[in-house]
């Protein structure tokens, strides 16, 4: 009886290791739902640097690759990324290779090194958006709980306004919305601004170190 309970005992233990285990939940992925768009959608595109160009071609081309969202990677090898690990991997990508991998990580080194502009309106009209350029990262806090000195949880890329003069951006959500369908993935998204008394909250944009800042 010892034995047989011992056995049951290992063999329910392997079990939870199995269902825990990474490569079992990797099999468990929210499936991508992502959407893209050529750089002809891109108003004024033929205008943009070329850095900012190449930026936003190889980000639209990821976003085709039907990358899930998953949490702590920034290889699309993996079959998904998430927001952080996604501009991680673009500015990589552009050549960018001081880039760090954390959200919270990112704003500070734009901070420190490029030029963050804040925003406290809660309207996308405000003057604070003056000076809003595409290949700009974007970054909130709230979007989930944390406990840090810099409270940062979402990063993204602005890529500029599609023909009908909508703000777009890219990244990677569980989420966010493109033309009011829901995404999940690496995708492009509607780029909106929390409401009034939301518990996230749309902090500022910054260039790009190294990239686009002059």
């Amino acid at each position: 009886m010892f034995y047989v309970r011992k056995w049951l005992f290992f063999s329910l233990a392997f079990e939870i290791m199995c269902v825990l285990s990474p490569v079992h939940a990797t099999t468990m992925l929210h499936p991508a739902v992502t959407q893209t768009m050529t750089t002809e959608q891109l108003e004024d595109f033929a205008n943009y640097p070329a850095a900012v160009k190449q930026l936003i071609t190889q980000a639209l081309i990821l976003a085709g690759k039907n990358l899930t969202y998953t949490y702590g990677s920034a290889n699309p090898a993996q079959g998904g990324m998430d927001c952080s690990g996604t501009i991680f991997y673009i500015l990589k990508l552009a050549g960018v290779f001081n880039v760090p991998r954390q959200s919270d990580e990112l704003y500070r080194w734009v901070w420190q090194q490029g030029k963050f502009y804040a925003v406290n309106s809660h309207s996308m009209q405000s003057f604070e958006f003056a000076l809003l350029k595409p290949g700009d990262l974007l970054f909130w806090s709230g979007t989930y709980t944390v406990r840090r000195d810099s409270p940062i949880t979402h990063v993204m890329l602005y890529i500029g306004k599609n023909s009908e003069g909508q703000p777009i951006m890219f990244g990677a959500s569980d989420g966010r919305t493109y033309q009011n369908n829901q995404m999940w993935g690496v995708s492009i998204f509607d780029f909106k601004l929390p409401k009034a008394g939301a518990s996230s909250r749309f902090l500022g944009y910054s260039c790009i170190p190294t990239l686009t800042c002059n």
